[in-house]
Formats: C-alpha cells, sequence, structure tokens
C-alpha cells in the first residue's frame, strides 16, 4: 500500500506577544483557530501577491 505524504507541514513559528494577542483575537471574531487564522492570513498574503493561485469559490461568492 502507498503512502501519502500529509498535506500540511508542522514547524514552530516565534512571534512576539502584541502580535500573538492580535491574531488570537481576530481568530475569536471570525470563529477560527488560531493555527487556522494563520493559515488564512498566509494563504491570503501567498495569493495577494501572485505566489500561490487563487481559487474560485462555487456559488458565485
Amino acid at each position: 500500500m502507498n503512502k501519502k505524504e500529509p498535506s500540511t507541514k508542522s514547524f514552530v513559528l516565534r512571534i512576539d506577544t502584541e502580535t500573538m494577542e492580535a491574531i488570537e483575537k481576530w481568530a475569536a471574531d471570525e470563529f477560527r483557530s488560531i493555527n487556522g487564522q494563520l493559515q488564512w492570513i498566509i494563504s491570503e498574503a501567498l495569493k495577494k501577491n501572485g505566489r500561490i493561485k487563487a481559487t474560485k469559490k462555487k456559488g458565485g461568492d
């Protein structure tokens, strides 16, 4: 049986307290986990700067 590589990788991130508190609040405001919020922020930045393709949402959003 072939094992697939995981689609995500883990790493340690050092971040200052003020930034972390802002991310925690932002995540809570959008009902996301802190990890989910960081993934979203990074994804949006990569799309905005043309580093990855933006995916189209279904339903005309």
